[in-house]
């Protein structure tokens, strides 16, 4: 069986699907292993790594036609999907929910298509949790462009001049981006606080040295899945009104919370940019899908009143290289489960390939993605 990666072509996109070391790995199964050139350059990997690793460099053409088993990071272009085999197989960032034509061309060519975004989590699947790899990266580098944009100190300065204060960072959503801008925040001496809507994190927070901010609830803000949950009306408004309160006084707001197959939602009014004070810096890494705060230009740094307000896209390929080397083990993880006697086997009674699976032979797989459409 032939498993093949390939360049990455979106814009900002410097991970690779497999690192050197993966491809070793892959090597020793007994798989023949294609590597498209400079895959991996991006990300500090060469192809002299990836010889070495036991793969063959191939020209993209190649790649894709001969391929049994493609590994991306994003979903490659439709045009390359067009070119692959019948009866072959993706692993990659698909995000079904938000792409339905990129579905539909999946199940007219045949590909079988498996979304890393679509993993369930459970304990299982740990190893194979790509997203939370992902976020890990994604909340460690926001803390570090809050502190960059801040023309103030992180941590109480005693000097001889006099003591500065430590700035004071809010951190909206305290999933794992949310839980590693929280532990980074407070390593750089920042004093943190954090909201979340759903109240099982509190202790989560509380273990990094953060203070939970805590709005009571009249409705259940968790899914079965463990993901944030769309609130009604009314507990928007109070969740808006705490969040107010403790925006204005924030030296740095980390916004992070994302609801699966939805906009990012709204947490930080225009209003509440308006009253924080000059200097103060929001940092949405809920830009790529609309910012969870109401001025954010999508991958753009920005000044309103005297705020900044930075909303990048695809933080993780910023650390390209930790980043591919973790998405690798995510990949390798699923391969094992999925791969026996050196072919894929798809047994849809095991719950992680099931929901991975989005389509598969021309038929919508993934109970997740059904659920969901």
């Amino acid at each position: 069986m032939i498993v093949a990666v390939c360049k990455e072509t979106e814009a900002l996109e410097k991970r690779v699907a497999l690192t050197p070391e993966g491809t070793e790995k892959l090597s020793k199964m007994g798989l023949s292993i294609y590597v498209e050139s400079e895959a991996g350059s991006a990300s500090s990997y060469s192809d002299q790594q990836y010889l070495n690793a036991g793969a063959e460099i191939k020209s993209r053409d190649q790649i894709l036609s001969e391929s049994d088993l493609l590994l991306a990071v994003q979903a490659p272009p439709q045009k390359d999907i067009k070119k692959l085999k019948k009866n072959s197989a993706l692993v990659a960032f698909l995000w079904p929910l938000q792409n339905q034509e990129y579905v539909e061309l999946l199940l007219s060519t045949g590909v079988t298509g498996m979304a890393m975004d679509t993993i369930p989590r459970i304990s299982r699947a740990q190893s194979m949790d790509a997203l939370s790899s992902m976020s890990n990266i994604a909340g460690y580098k926001s803390a570090l462009l809050g502190a960059n944009h801040l023309d103030r100190y992180l941590p109480m300065m005693m000097t001889a001049a006099g003591t500065i204060p430590p700035a004071k960072v809010l951190v909206l959503g305290a999933g794992v981006a949310g839980l590693q801008a929280i532990a980074t925040a407070k390593r750089l001496g920042a004093v943190v606080e954090a909201f979340d809507i759903r109240p099982a994190v509190k202790e989560q927070v509380e273990s990094l040295g953060a203070k939970f901010v805590e709005v009571p609830l009249e409705e259940e803000s968790e899914t079965k899945g463990g993901y944030a949950k769309e609130l009604s009306v009314k507990n928007k408004e109070k969740q808006k009104e705490v969040i107010h309160q403790h925006v204005k006084k924030s030296d740095i707001v980390i916004t992070t919370a994302l609801i699966p197959g939805k906009p990012a939602p709204k947490l930080i009014t225009k209003q509440m940019v308006e009253d924080m004070l000059a200097g103060s810096v929001v940092v949405d890494i809920a830009a790529e899908q609309g910012g969870n705060c109401e001025v954010t230009e999508p991958g753009e740094v920005i000044r309103h009143n005297e705020v900044i307000i930075d909303g990048p896209l695809n933080l993780p390929s910023t650390l390209a290289y930790h980043a591919s080397k973790l998405y690798s083990k995510n990949i390798l993880s699923l391969l094992d489960l999925l791969i026996e006697d050196g072919k894929p086997n798809f047994n849809f009674d095991d719950e992680i390939i099931a929901n991975a699976t989005v389509t598969h032979h021309g038929e919508i797989i993934s109970p997740f993605v059904k659920e969901n459409s």
